[in-house]
């Protein structure tokens, strides 16, 4: 599935860690948002991964999941270029 995750974190020592673990789920597309080909299982260890970095009082992120038919209506408009689907394999 492709999930979209963005963030917004206070902290930049915080930012930064975040942003090097979701490097390794998926593609940056914005500074704070992420496209990420993943499983239902990884989305919940990427959630739980985040949660112990963030401080909930002061950081907001969210996980927006897009369906098929609402990939066909992406729009990219400036520097920028549709996020791939990638083959994995599910273990």
């Amino acid at each position: 599935m492709l999930i979209m995750i963005c963030y917004d974190i206070a902290d930049d020592r915080r930012r930064n860690k975040v942003a090097r673990l979701l490097q390794g789920w998926g593609k940056r597309v914005q500074e704070s948002l992420f496209e990420c080909y993943i499983t239902a299982r990884q989305q919940r260890q990427i959630i739980r991964d985040i949660a112990s970095l963030i401080d909930a009082e002061q950081d907001k992120v969210r996980y927006y999941a897009l369906c098929g038919k609402d990939r066909g209506k992406l729009q990219v408009l400036g520097n920028g270029s549709e996020t791939q689907d990638i083959a994995y394999w599910l273990c």
